[in-house]
């Protein structure tokens, strides 16, 4: 049986990054959930760090996060902060986000790279002018 924490975390990879929403990417596959504590009572407090401190999201995404931890069976309540001593980076992300927001393959799967150049660059509509 998984402990509260754990089950917090779990229920967070329902929550969709706003910023990834088209692509599906959870607040945990991001890497934003920094923190999670439980105490004797069941009042849960979780950290988050922003992928930007401009995130215009970031108001929906405390709403969607503390929704979410309330579900878990054994929080009574939840605390959502943003935590500024941490910074976000892209070595926070998961290997399955990393595939998701990847917009070119791997190197080692692009035998000819001139080849590989060429064709996406003759794709209709490619733009030229980069």
């Amino acid at each position: 049986m998984a402990s509260v924490p754990e089950a917090i975390v779990e229920s967070l990879r329902g929550v969709v990054d706003p910023c990834c929403r088209d692509r599906g990417i959870s607040v945990v596959d991001m890497g934003l959930v920094d923190d999670v504590r439980v105490d004797g009572q069941g009042n849960a407090d979780v950290e988050i760090v922003l992928t930007s401190g401009w995130c215009p999201f970031q108001v929906d995404l405390l709403d969607e996060i503390t929704a979410a931890v309330r579900t878990v069976p054994g929080v009574a309540d939840a605390a959502v902060r943003i935590t500024l001593d941490t910074a976000w980076s892209g070595d926070r992300l998961s290997p399955a986000a990393r595939a998701a927001l990847r917009f070119l393959p791997e190197p080692v799967e692009v035998g000819d790279r001139d080849a590989f150049l060429a064709a996406t660059n003759s794709e209709p509509g490619a733009d030229h002018d980069r």
